[in-house]
C-alpha cells in the first residue's frame, strides 16, 4: 500500500510547527544591554574591627581576606594596615584592618571628580566557596554587610548568616548584591 501525502495534509504540520516555533520564540525574555551611567571615585575609609567567637584570623589572614572582599566589590587604590593583634601569626578573638579605598558611587550634579562610564554588576561574595568555608565566614559576612558594604553603591542586597557561636552551620551564609562597577575595570594599585 502506497502513502500519498496531499497539501492538505501537510498544512496541519505546518501550523502547528510555526504555532511552537512561535511560542518558543516568546518565550525567551528579550535581549537587554545593561545601562551605563556615569560615577566618580570616591574615597573612603574605615577602621574594620571583627570580632569573632567561632573563627578567628591571624592578623594577616584577616588583611588578604578584606582585600579579597574589596576587590571583588570593585574597590581602588585599597590600602589596609592591621591593628589589634600582638603577633601577626596568631589568631585573636579581636582584630582589625585600617581600610583606605576608592568606590565608584553615582555622578551627581555637583561631582568634582571626573565622571567614568559604569555599570550595576551582580557580586557573589561567597560564589566557588564550599559550604564549609562559607560557613566558617559567617561572621566575618555578617560584619562586612554591617560595616563595609555601606561604603559602596550597592542595592538588591541578598544576605543571610545563620551563625552559632563555636559550630558551622552549613548553608545558612549568603551575601549578594548588584554593585556600580567600572565599565572597563581599570588598572589600580592594591597594597
Amino acid at each position: 500500500m502506497r502513502v500519498t501525502h496531499s497539501l492538505t495534509n501537510r498544512v496541519p504540520l505546518t501550523v502547528l510547527a510555526l504555532t511552537v516555533f512561535s511560542c518558543a520564540a516568546a518565550a525567551d525574555p528579550p535581549v537587554t544591554t545593561p545601562a551605563v551611567q556615569a560615577a566618580v571615585w570616591t574615597p573612603r575609609q574605615i577602621a574594620f574591627q571583627y570580632t569573632g567567637f567561632t573563627t578567628k584570623y591571624t592578623c594577616d589572614g584577616l588583611r588578604d581576606k578584606m582585600r579579597s572582599v574589596l576587590t571583588m566589590l570593585g574597590a581602588q587604590q585599597v590600602q589596609l594596615t592591621s591593628f589589634g593583634c600582638l603577633d601577626r601569626s596568631t589568631t585573636a578573638t579581636v582584630s582589625g584592618v585600617y581600610i583606605k579605598m576608592s568606590v565608584l558611587q553615582p555622578a551627581g550634579a555637583t561631582a568634582k571628580a571626573p565622571a567614568v562610564p559604569a555599570l550595576w554588576q551582580p557580586i557573589d561574595l561567597l560564589a566557588k566557596r564550599n559550604l564549609v568555608d562559607a560557613a566558617a565566614d559567617c561572621e566575618l559576612i555578617n560584619q562586612i554587610k554591617l560595616k563595609v558594604l555601606p561604603l559602596f553603591a550597592a542595592r538588591s542586597v541578598e544576605y543571610s548568616a545563620d551563625c552559632a557561636a563555636h559550630q558551622l552551620l552549613l548553608g545558612g551564609t549568603k551575601l549578594t548584591a548588584e554593585v556600580l562597577m567600572p565599565e572597563y575595570a581599570p588598572s589600580s594599585a592594591v597594597r
